[in-house]
């Protein structure tokens, strides 16, 4: 790992739409690092959430940094606009485009960290010629589209794999790890080589949210 610091980062698609203003805080108040904002368009994975409006509402109630990732075909048409509403890190799909390259340089040019994912079926290697560019890898640990999903652990091979080849050559990316994450995963995806940790029902549906995040910081490996 690159810190010895874990990052959480709730994703407001398991919030209550009806209170998105308090959930936001809740957020905050509980100790979570980063706001994570699943966009998706009912193509590239069936299910729909926000567009950049959503972001630009909400952008007031927390100072945190927001964490959009664009679950859509074509982000190269939404980066503009999700930047101007207010986004922080833009990560994109791999899957999704044919330059990548591209699409990362769209994100730096309006001065955002960008960020790609991976879906469970595409391999990590395939990220190879672009690391040296990004500020963070989403690794998708079950298939993009709902929440409440249960980790696939052959997702985290891909997490050591990045981790390793981050140590090789330098690199200064963070790790995310998305999808199933709870206090029993959560120690295996730091193991492998996560730094940030996407929270959906386990932060939002939790009696206690700032005990979640408390459990998830209290985890360290040597």
């Amino acid at each position: 790992m690159i810190s010895s610091r874990i990052l959480t980062a709730p994703s407001i698609l398991s919030a209550d739409f009806s209170r998105m203003g308090e959930e936001i805080e809740k957020i905050e108040r509980s100790g979570g690092d980063w706001v994570h904002v699943d966009v998706m368009d009912g193509c590239f994975v069936p299910n729909l959430t926000f567009g950049p409006k959503m972001v630009e509402d909400i952008r007031k109630y927390s100072t945190l940094p927001f964490d959009v990732h664009l679950m859509t075909v074509n982000p190269d048409q939404l980066v503009q606009r999700f930047a101007e509403a207010g986004a922080d890190y833009i990560t994109f799909h791999l899957e999704a485009v044919i330059h990548a390259h591209r699409t990362v340089m769209q994100i730096k040019g309006m001065g955002k960290k960008a960020g790609i994912s991976i879906v469970p079926s595409t391999p990590a290697f395939m990220l190879q010629e672009l690391l040296s560019e990004l500020d963070l890898v989403l690794v998708m640990t079950v298939n993009p589209g709902f929440g409440g999903q249960k980790l696939i652990p052959s997702c985290l091979e891909k997490v050591r794999y990045l981790n390793q080849v981050r140590q090789e050559r330098g690199h200064r990316f963070l790790i995310a790890v998305d999808g199933g994450i709870n206090q029993l995963t959560a120690p295996q995806a730091i193991e492998a080589g996560a730094d940030v940790l996407v929270l959906g029902s386990a932060f939002f549906l939790s009696p206690d949210p700032r005990s979640e995040i408390a459990a998830m910081k209290g985890t360290k490996f040597v």
